[in-house]
């Protein structure tokens, strides 16, 4: 009887462990689509980046080739300057990116919420 109920316990603890490795984290977002097209990444602190994505894993590291980086004003921080630097092939962790959208289509806009000043 003994031996009975613990060859039930190790199944059961066999199917526990069985079905925690079934079920692995899934990104929510589909980037298997912008693979070999240049996508815009904005980073937690405000760096701003584009390059061709090479490759991403479910927790949304990115591998990002000719990257670009977009320096901020250092006395706005909230405002791009036409400058850039190149940095090659790039790794982004993925706890840190806020923002991915593709490269082309994309417009600046002025700011809707600012009154525009009559001059």
């Amino acid at each position: 009887m003994m031996t009975l109920l613990y060859f039930y316990f190790l199944l059961v603890l066999f199917l526990f462990f069985q079905d925690k490795e079934k079920k692995k984290k899934e990104s929510i977002l589909d980037l298997s689509k912008y693979i070999d097209k240049t996508i815009r990444v904005k980073f937690q602190g405000g760096r701003e980046a584009s390059g061709v994505l090479k490759g991403f894993d479910p927790l949304l590291n990115l591998v990002l080739d000719g990257t670009i980086e977009y320096m901020r004003d250092p006395d706005d921080q909230y405002k791009l300057t036409e400058d850039t630097r190149q940095l090659g092939l790039v790794v982004c962790r993925g706890t840190s990116v806020v923002l991915i959208c593709p490269q082309d289509g994309m417009e600046a806009i002025p700011n809707p919420f600012i009154q525009q000043q009559d001059g």
